[in-house]
């Protein structure tokens, strides 16, 4: 019998695009609905362009504020000139999650082939906050979501996951 009671966690989502709206970003959208839908609250979501700083500065605000535990951001993680967000995110992360990366690549495998190479998607941690950068696909979101990370922010998943560090991040 499983005695593990939910915990809803607030999550911010952050599309990385130089085109996209409130009204047409569909993988930010697709994140909200899932974060929601699985009983967490959406803490704050923005669009901001592919610029390095602009990503780097609404990050360190949301690493800054204690009640932001997760913050997923969608796009900007491939190999164009413009795909900025690992070079923007990682240095604001105490600690890199490899295998976030490393397992989105090998689910992506089995829906996109070789082309999964061309993926960038990393985790880490800031300040205490968990962050999760994924491709700008709706797809991408959906696998990232569905496979890796609505289990890994549910208490009740076993043998562990990431909501039983939240109150050991700071040690």
């Amino acid at each position: 019998m499983n005695t593990i009671e939910f915990q809803s966690l607030n999550i911010a989502v952050l599309t990385v695009s130089d085109t996209r709206t409130l009204a047409n970003d569909a993988s930010g959208q697709t994140l909200v609905e899932r974060l929601e839908g699985a009983g967490h609250r959406l803490a704050e979501r923005a669009i901001v362009p592919d610029d390095i700083y602009q990503i780097r500065a609404i990050l360190s605000r949301w690493i800054a504020d204690p009640a932001v535990q997760i913050v997923l951001t969608t796009g900007g993680t491939g190999m164009t000139g413009r795909d900025s967000t690992p070079e923007a995110v990682r240095p604001l992360l105490d600690k890199e999650i490899a295998g976030f990366g490393e397992l989105f690549r090998m689910l992506s495998w089995e829906e996109i082939g070789t082309s999964t190479l061309q993926s960038r998607a990393l985790g880490g941690l800031a300040n205490a906050t968990f962050i999760f950068c994924l491709p700008g696909s709706t797809g991408a979101c959906r696998t990232g979501w569905d496979r890796i990370l609505q289990a890994q922010l549910d208490a009740r998943s076993r043998p562990c996951n990431l909501v039983e560090l939240l109150p050991r991040l700071r040690e």
